[in-house]
This record gives C-alpha cells, structure tokens and sequence, in this order.
C-alpha cells in the first residue's frame, strides 16, 4: 500500500522554458538510465525479496517510492519548459528555438520537431513515460534475479549510469532552477551507489558475495578455467596486464593466470536432416 503527498519532493523551478531541454529530461525519465527504469527495478527486487531479514526489502521498498518523486519532479520540469512552445504544429516548425536546436550537435533538427509535436498531439504539453527519441519504456532493463547481491550489483550500474546522465544534463542546461533540480537528483545517486555497495558490504564484502551466487559448490566448476583470463589476440599476447591477469583473485579463491585461448571441443558434425524437416533432397541423406 502507498501513500502520495501533493508536494514535490525537491521543489522544480524553470525560470527559462526551453523545449528542447524538456525533450533532453525525457531520457531522465524513460530512458535506459532514467529514473522509471530504477523505480520498477527496485520495485520487483522488494516484492521478491526472500531471506530471514526484512531490512533488504523495506530499504529496496523505500528507495522505489522515492524514485517516484523523481519521476514527478522530472515529469514536472518537462511541462514547465513547455510551456512556451508553439501550441500548433504548424508553429512548432518555424519556431527558430526549435527548428535551430540540434542536442548535442548530433541530432537532425526533424527529431527535436517531432518530439515537440508528440508533446503537442499526445500529451497536451507534458511529459510521457518514453525516451528522449520518444521511445516508449519496455521495462526490458529491469533486473530482478532474486539474488541480493546479484541486485545490488545491477542497482550500482544503474545509479551510476543515472548519475552519468544527470552530470550530463546540468551541463547541457544555463538554467538556475533545472540546475538546482539536477543538483539534488546527483546527490541522491550519490546515496543510492552507497548504500548499495553497503549491502555488500554486509553481505561480507565484494569478497564474501563473490561468485555469485555464492550458494552454489565452488568444487562443482572447472577448477581449471575459473580464473583464467582468456587471450584471443591472434598471438595470444598482451600489450599490458592487470589486476585481472595475475595475482590473488579479488575473491581470495583463485589465482589469475593468462590462457591463450584455443579450441577444447571439435568442430560440430550434425547429422543429417530429419526427412520431415523440409529440408533439401541433399541435406537428408
């Protein structure tokens, strides 16, 4: 069960709508690394989280209903900066703020136009659960694997993507209020990498949560190939190593060495195609 409050989380101010700025926080909110994708992750790690604790379940629960307020504070800053756009389509088109911008330089102005004219057709002015190319959010980057240290890891990659992006967006934008917005939304990452990296820590650390899952009997793979690094370079050389080629494995476990990688199967001979198969007279011998 859940509970709203009117109020936004951080207070949204834009004291200069830009349009284009609010097709750029659309990838805040529906894209890979937006916020809809944490919120849904941290959703159904919580609802199926097993374990003797509930400390897990109820932090994951906390964190996916504040990550709702982000979606809310971002959803509300997508329709204050569009608020001075063009209302007809027709007006979208030749609107120089629009027609010139190209994000990034990278861009085609088309794009940026068909983005405002989705805001103008489908929303009325206002933000929707899609990417900054429009995009409809698939929930296909949610991970959920019911192992608590194989989520935390994902939930890292996640919050650091995020970050990434936010840093991305309070340099791409002049105004004092998105940036004040941005400011807060970082801070917020910056907790959520930490308290992730928390549970392993109390999971026993990167050591004691390694391999994952850490349930699984060690003796039962390959003693001979579970830390050896894989060369495939054609001569089987390395321009450098690494932490990663030799020494202590980072799960105490192992000792890194460097393979050259080489075939330890045979080549694949299948036989000969089922006559219901339709298959070529050839191919059924």
């Amino acid at each position: 069960m859940y509970y709203f409050d009117k109020r936004l989380q951080y207070p949204v101010r834009v004291d200069s709508p830009d349009p284009v700025f609010a097709r750029m926080l659309q990838q805040a909110i529906g894209g890979i690394e937006g916020e809809i994708r944490v919120c849904m992750q941290y959703f159904f790690q919580a609802w199926g989280a097993r374990g003797p604790s509930t400390k897990y379940r109820e932090m994951l629960l906390n964190t996916a209903t504040e990550e709702i307020g982000h979606i809310e504070m971002l959803a509300t800053a997508v329709a204050m900066n569009l608020e001075t756009a063009p209302s007809k389509v027709q007006e979208a088109g030749a609107a120089d703020t629009i027609v010139g911008a190209v994000m990034g330089g990278e861009n085609p102005r088309h794009m940026v136009e068909g983005m405002l004219h989705r805001h103008i057709l489908s929303t009325g002015m206002a933000a929707f659960p899609a990417n900054c190319e429009g995009v409809p959010f698939d929930m296909s980057h949610i991970y959920a694997s019911g192992n608590l240290a194989a989520d935390m890891y994902c939930n890292v990659a996640a919050e650091s993507t995020g970050r990434v992006l936010a840093t991305r967006l309070y340099n791409a934008t002049n105004d004092a209020g998105m940036k004040d917005m941005l400011h807060f939304m970082i801070a917020r990452d910056t907790m959520h990498q930490q308290q992730w990296l928390a549970v392993i820590e109390e999971l026993g650390g990167h050591a004691g949560a390694l391999p994952i899952p850490n349930s699984f009997p060690q003796e039962k793979e390959d003693q001979r190939n579970n830390y050896n690094f894989y060369v495939t370079s054609v001569d089987g050389t390395l321009s450098e190593g690494g932490r990663w080629t030799q020494g202590p494995s980072l799960d105490g476990k192992g000792e890194y060495t460097v393979f050259k990688n080489k075939p330890m199967g045979e080549e694949p001979n299948l036989g000969p195609a089922r006559p219901d198969s339709s298959a070529q007279n050839e191919q059924i011998a």
